[in-house]
């Protein structure tokens, strides 16, 4: 059976360049993978999906046919893509595949707020399924941010109750310093507390480390893993990390 992998973000996380990223590294590692795409606003892929939501609902249609402009259209659009579910399903069946890698639409909320990304989940099978949560460096690079993208992937998390991975996307993008301070703020709650209290720039917050660390006991406050699609770099760890959540650490690899 296929393990689903959601790639899930904010609007500029860079999920659809980790999908494809991800996917050429699983082939070179004599992994074979499929994609979904289930965001039928995308534009200009940088890679072909083997499964495409566009194929059955289209921002463009949607707009038409309903009169709707594109924020609307968005949202009539992720409902309209639960009906097709079936099909969906269906389109998945001839694959033969160990892992469908899922990019999920650009604005979050769409797959997580609205009931159409659970129902999408419950179709394809909750049982072999993980969430890979890419934070935004250009956010978490300050502690308010940090804390901010924490909340937001504990809200993913609990929504769609699934197994998770946290990684950090675009980690080229951020100076060696700053991406040191914030691997070490999601491991140490206290140096996130202190980090807090440090910025001038940021609003005193009644937020204090025992919430930090009961958030950590649950398991949504957690090490974030750099990766970079540009440079191909950390997505070793993010196969290291989903075979944790199937297999226990094994590793599927071919010898």
């Amino acid at each position: 059976m296929a393990r689903n992998l959601y790639f899930l973000g904010t609007a500029g996380s860079g999920k659809s360049t980790m999908v494809h990223a991800f996917q050429e590294w699983m082939n070179s590692q004599g992994l074979d993978t499929i994609t979904m795409n289930l965001d039928p606003g995308a534009e200009d892929l940088k890679y072909a999906p083997d499964i495409d939501s566009r194929d059955w609902v289209r921002i463009q249609d949607v707009m038409e046919a309903e009169g709707l402009g594109p924020n609307g259209a968005q949202v009539a659009a992720a409902d309209l893509l639960a009906l097709h579910a079936s099909d969906l399903v269906e389109a998945l069946d001839p694959f033969r595949s160990n892992y469908v890698l899922i990019d999920t639409p650009g604005q979050i909320e769409l797959f997580t707020f609205r009931e159409s990304g659970p129902a999408l989940i419950d179709a394809f099978g909750r049982d072999e399924s993980a969430l890979v949560y890419l934070n935004d460096p250009l956010l978490v690079r300050t502690p308010s941010g940090f804390v901010s993208s924490v909340l937001l992937s504990a809200t993913v998390q609990f929504r769609h109750s699934l197994p998770f991975v946290n990684v950090l996307s675009k980690s080229d993008l951020l100076p060696e310093k700053d991406l040191e301070r914030v691997v070490k703020w999601s491991t140490d709650p206290y140096a996130l507390y202190e980090g807090l209290f440090e910025d001038a720039t940021t609003a005193k917050t009644l937020l204090d480390v025992e919430f930090l660390k009961g958030m950590e006991s649950i398991g949504v406050y957690r090490r974030v893993h750099p990766v970079s699609s540009e440079l191909a770099f950390g997505l070793d760890e993010i196969y290291n990390q989903v075979q944790q959540v199937f297999e226990g650490g094994e590793d599927l690899r071919p010898d």
